[in-house]
């Protein structure tokens, strides 16, 4: 079957996710007729896009016959409010390809099927963290068919400089190279603080490494003002008013080539992608590059990043149909090959997906301490309420304790209006 393919700028690097889904309202189905799926730029490149699922779709077909699996190539721009009225129409999708922030939006509304029965046979080989994200009530609403995630990212020469031999992989040693760097003319730490950053990938990691969290159980109030949260947000304050961060951080909006790491002003960063450290290779030098473990706080080693999962439209016309693509999707042979033409990592602990990346086996043994955030139907909301209080902090125009505490007022009168 040939796919529809519209092509799109690509606004997100790795840690983008894809929607997919399959048009059809209803409850039934046998498992023949049509599938259609609404595939987002996942693999960067468009036309490697478009052949990887054209190849889906001829061997889903000869395995399934009778099952007509169409493919639609959609842009990731407005791709929630597309996805939620296409939802709320009753015309939407099949299968949708979901991160774990949508999940719970879309599950509250009764958008989803679970996808238990789907992954039933594989389940045992997915790797725990990545059901925990796609799961809600005790039942799985997307199955992963990729992992992706961050670590430390270290520039050599600039360690060296500094007569550091071994990167510093914990908040304390951090704080104990931050002088010598400074001495040697660099920064220790990048960070991005501006509104564009998503706290994912800047603030969040180092709250969980202090072992705190960002909302409360059930999801109702915020938590992230705890004495957990004031620790994560002194520490980074304290580094960037010593000069341990830079100030080109408040700028900063998680785009490796923009950020001072990039630019070899600062000598590591924590939440660093393997495209990451392709492009560190090309500017620093092969020998420069150091990718490490992730960071470990006082709460423990926690790195952020997150699966990518195939759900079901709870008003699909062919269920079957939709569970025997995911069971197909969940398989070895397609997670590896997804993993291949994307540049993912598996989300099962029996298939490693080959790279050719001398840096794989670091970001492989992150996975085990990779966190995909929170999810909360009003997590986005909330990030947009706590960074400009972060940005307060660092400023010095509030301390961390009445900067969190101000976030967290605003951030629970907004939760109370959603419940």
């Amino acid at each position: 079957m040939k796919t529809g393919f519209k092509r799109s700028a690509v606004v997100l690097a790795l840690l983008a996710l894809s929607t997919l889904a399959a048009a059809g309202c209803g409850d039934g189905g046998a498992g023949s007729g049509k599938v259609t799926v609404w595939m987002y730029p996942v693999i960067m490149d468009s036309k490697a896009n478009a052949a990887y699922w054209e190849g889906i779709e001829k061997g889903f077909e000869a395995k399934e016959q009778g099952v007509d699996l169409r493919v639609e190539h959609l842009p990731w721009e407005n791709r929630d409010q597309k996805l939620a009225t296409a939802f709320g129409s009753g015309k939407g999708p099949d299968v949708v390809l979901l991160g774990p922030d949508q999940i719970p939006q879309y599950q509250a509304t009764g958008a989803l099927r679970p996808v238990d029965r789907a992954i039933e046979e594989a389940r045992s080989a997915f790797r725990p963290n990545a059901l925990e994200a796609m799961s809600q009530d005790g039942r799985v609403y997307a199955a992963p068919i990729y992992h992706t995630v961050t670590s430390t990212l270290y520039n050599r020469k600039l360690l060296a400089k500094a007569g550091i031999t071994e990167p510093p992989a914990t908040w304390d040693a951090v704080r104990a190279a931050a002088p010598r760097l400074k001495q040697a003319g660099a920064s220790t730490l990048d960070y991005s603080a501006s509104n564009e950053a998503s706290l994912n990938m800047s603030f969040y990691p180092l709250l969980w490494q202090a072992g705190g969290r960002v909302f409360a159980d059930g999801g109702g109030k915020s938590a992230f003002n705890s004495p957990e949260g004031v620790e994560a947000l002194t520490f980074l304050v304290d580094l960037y008013r010593s000069g341990a961060v830079p100030r080109s951080a408040m700028n900063n909006a998680n785009l490796f080539t923009d950020q001072a790491l990039g630019r070899q002003q600062v000598a590591m960063g924590y939440t660093n992608t393997p495209a990451d450290a392709a492009l560190a290779e090309r500017a620093w030098g092969k020998g420069n590059v150091i990718v490490g473990p992730a960071l470990t706080g006082p709460g423990g080693q926690v790195c952020f990043g997150m699966p990518g999962g195939l759900g079901i439209n709870a008003r699909s016309a062919n269920v079957q149909g939709a569970e025997k693509f995911i069971a197909y999707m969940v398989q070895p042979a397609q997670i590896e090959s997804m993993g291949r033409a994307g540049g993912f990592f598996s989300p099962r602990t029996d298939v490693t997906v080959p790279h050719d990346s001398a840096y794989a086996k670091e970001y492989e043994q992150a996975l085990d301490h990779a966190y995909p955030g929170e999810p909360n139907p009003a997590a986005r909301q909330l990030m947009a309420l706590l960074s400009p209080e972060i940005q307060a902090a660092l400023t010095g125009k509030k301390s961390p304790e009445a900067a969190l505490e101000s976030a967290a007022s605003a951030a629970d009168e907004l939760l109370a209006r959603q419940r």
